[in-house]
């Protein structure tokens, strides 16, 4: 899935972020403490519920919320003291609202409408796997350019950011880890498993990290994306298959997708941000947006406290020094309009369509302050015919294929990206699913050459280090005479490419 599913992901952009700011500052305090009573009756055949209850940030006031947790007939699952989150399940229909009138709760909110079962990510169109006559081709062609990799005269994408040139000057240190979150990654690939780091790797679906190995690989060869991702940032350069773009850094795999549905559930993003940030994580990945809602509007309880929720987390893990990179979604919705209609919310039940305002209701973890938005580009820079955009919203694009309308001429013609797939397997996919992770890896050799620079800093790097590229004066790729997308903003900074296409080869210069 190239976003992972066909929708989802943004950038530091101001107006954003200080409206999102504004909006988490002012989450109420109940003024009453939930009464000391007998814990609420719960019906034996009653649905259970995954919740997250948002909490001040000191001992004291959380061990007050958890008894009302129970008071009101939840159980905790997993505690976040440094962030005051709580990850709840109950059976109790009225918990939300209860749990919401407990003094020290700033919001509380179910992460799902369905009931918990005995988790998408923004790719475009399922995998088309590499075929063996596609190999061939692809092995001959790259065997005419020296140090080349077996299948890279099929990898446009490393030429267009000069991925190749820039890993003969720095390959990227081992001291840096890119973790993948997303739908685990197959470990045991050969082009994966010389990079790879089972220390700084767990599976955080259900909002609690399972470090047992091999728990962060995908659940079936069906779930590939992760693997993907992990590819096409840090595959390595042995002499077998592909390379990625930063073929000498480290990659971890923290899986957060639930098993029965393989939805990307609140709690496990939660839980995944904090693990990265302790266990020295320099980047994450982030290919998928927040389920169930594609965007989560402030007014509605539930979906603020997600927001608050998974933003305390990835803000945790940003002041630890990790640099959250998103993609920015695959519905080509423009990020920075008046409204957009959200058709396909909430994906754990039943979708009722809705008209949002995008400054007000978010793409997470996309559009949360100063996570890394990537939109997505073909062979001819230009913007993929479904990434999102926006003006003040994506910071910078890159190569996340294009096989509708932009087709290289490389051995086996296909204008998506190819990379790693389970089971020792490639193939090919596209979305702005892939271009985060070409973004992450150009951070990845940023964060290389200048170990010391902070989140902050290495945002700033990954922008000015990026090929400024003015919007197209029509962007018509269908040929239709209508235009597809609206592109506003200047050369240096606008809504289709942000501050420009990322750049391997300078980056490392």
């Amino acid at each position: 899935m190239s976003q992972l599913r066909s929708r989802r992901r943004l950038a530091l952009a101001v107006p954003v972020v200080l409206s999102l700011t504004a909006s988490l500052g002012f989450l109420p305090a109940a003024a009453s403490a939930a009464p000391a009573a007998e814990p609420t009756a719960q019906a034996a055949d009653a649905p259970e519920l995954a919740y997250v209850v948002n909490t001040k940030v000191d001992r004291r006031t959380i061990a007050s919320v958890k008894k009302a947790i129970g008071a009101a007939g939840g159980s905790v699952v997993a505690t976040y003291e440094r962030i005051g989150v709580l990850v709840v399940h109950s059976s109790n229909a009225d918990f939300a609202q209860k749990i919401r009138t407990a003094r020290g709760v700033r919001s509380a909110g179910a992460t799902r409408t369905t009931p918990l079962t005995a988790a998408g990510t923004t790719e475009e169109g399922a995998a088309q796997y590499l075929t063996a006559a596609q190999a061939q081709r692809a092995e001959a062609a790259s065997a005419k350019t020296p140090e080349s990799e077996p299948l890279e005269a099929d990898q446009w994408d490393l030429r267009a950011i000069g991925a190749d040139k820039a890993a003969k000057i720095n390959p990227g240190s081992r001291k840096v880890t890119v973790a993948v979150i997303d739908t685990g990654v197959d470990d045991t690939h050969p082009d994966i498993a010389p990079n790879f780091s089972a220390s700084q790797s767990a599976n955080c679906a259900g909002g609690k990290p399972d470090t047992t190995e091999g728990a962060w690989r995908p659940y079936t060869a069906e779930d590939y994306h992760g693997t993907h991702v992990a590819g096409e940032i840090a595959a390595a350069r042995n002499g077998i298959g592909v390379s990625g773009v930063a073929p000498g850094v480290k990659v971890s795999s923290i899986n957060v997708t639930d098993r029965a549905n393989g939805l990307f559930y609140p709690e496990s993003v939660v839980c995944a941000f904090v693990f990265a940030a302790d266990h020295g994580v320099e980047i994450t990945n982030n290919s998928y947006y927040v389920d169930p809602w594609l965007y989560n509007c402030m007014d509605d309880p539930d979906q603020r406290a997600i927001v608050d929720a998974v933003n305390r987390a990835q803000l945790y893990a940003q002041k630890k020094g990790t640099l959250n990179v998103a993609a920015a979604g695959n519905s080509n919705h423009d990020l920075d309009s008046d409204a957009i209609v959200d058709d396909s919310s909430p994906d754990d039940s039943t979708p009722a369509p809705r008209t949002i305002d995008p400054h007000e209701c978010f793409d997470v973890p996309n559009q949360l302050p100063g996570v890394v938005t990537v939109s997505a580009t073909g062979v001819n820079s230009l913007k993929s015919y479904y990434s999102s955009y926006g003006e003040g919203v994506v910071d910078v694009a890159a190569p996340g294929g294009d096989g509708r309308y932009q087709t290289p001429d490389t051995p086996s013609k296909n204008g998506r990206i190819l990379s790693t797939l389970p089971n020792g397997a490639y193939g090919f996919l596209q979305g702005t699913s892939m271009a985060a992770p070409h973004a992450s890896g150009v951070a990845a050799l940023l964060k290389s050459k200048h170990p010391w620079a902070s989140a902050a800093q290495l945002q700033a790097l990954l922008k000015a280090q990026a090929d400024r590229t003015a919007c197209p004066t029509s962007y018509d790729p269908d040929g239709d005479g209508t235009q597809d997308a609206v592109c506003e903003g200047g050369k240096r900074v606008n809504g289709f490419y942000g501050y420009g296409v990322v750049n391997a080869l300078r980056a490392v210069k």
